[in-house]
């Protein structure tokens, strides 16, 4: 990322954080960062690109702490909790700003659709830091499944004054063994001999 593309980030995460997303301007940013507009246009056409451009941000920072092999003791959810408190560590320096922006986007459903996009990629990344498939139909409900997760814990994160985060760490706990439990029983329905289909058994092949 050019200098010029840190600033205009710096810029909107400083402003969003002081005056609110909705109360910042694309072309306030460009002058805040020491750029022309045409400058930062060319690159943020608009005040999303630049949401999605600090959510790779951070998306990098938290790819970058990955161990390169996975743990074969720790379970997915193991895993995925590593993952996603390195995500809430890395938020720290966009609290302020990212929290505006999920106030926003609660008032502007038009605001939420637009950002949805970048935050599923979030997501996504998430969970293959975690060694979890996030492609296909089974990866598209994780996602959205892990999205749902993040935004009630981004709740308890944003009013979360202790030092090591131990009040968003309950929360992710909890709403994590939640949804293993409910993979579960998924799992085992879709396995199980009786969630087989009315005439399965006559359209299978000869023994």
């Amino acid at each position: 990322m050019t200098s010029a593309n840190e600033a205009a980030l710096d810029a909107f995460i400083r402003l969003v954080a002081e005056k609110g997303f909705a109360d910042v301007a694309l072309r306030e940013v460009a002058e805040a960062a020491s750029l022309s507009f045409a400058e930062l246009y060319r690159v943020y056409p608009d005040k999303v690109a630049l949401v999605a451009a600090v959510l790779a941000k951070i998306d990098a920072e938290v790819l970058a702490g990955t161990p390169t092999k996975s743990d074969p003791e720790e379970t997915a959810r193991d895993r995925l909790f590593d993952a996603m408190m390195r995500r809430y560590d890395a938020m720290r320096p966009y609290r302020e700003a990212l929290a505006a922006i999920r106030r926003a986007s609660l008032r502007d459903p038009m605001l939420a659709l637009a950002i949805g996009p970048a935050l599923r990629r979030s997501m996504a990344a998430m969970l293959e830091a975690a060694s979890v498939p996030s492609e296909g139909l089974t990866g598209a409900l994780r996602q959205n499944g892990l999205l749902a997760i993040h935004a009630a814990v981004s709740r308890v994160y944003d009013r979360d004054e202790t030092t090591d985060l131990s009040k968003t760490m309950a929360a992710l706990d909890s709403r994590l063994k939640t949804a293993e439990r409910w993979a579960q029983l998924f799992e085992r329905y879709v396995k199980s001999p009786e969630a087989r289909k009315p005439g399965d058994e006559a359209n299978s092949p000869a023994e």
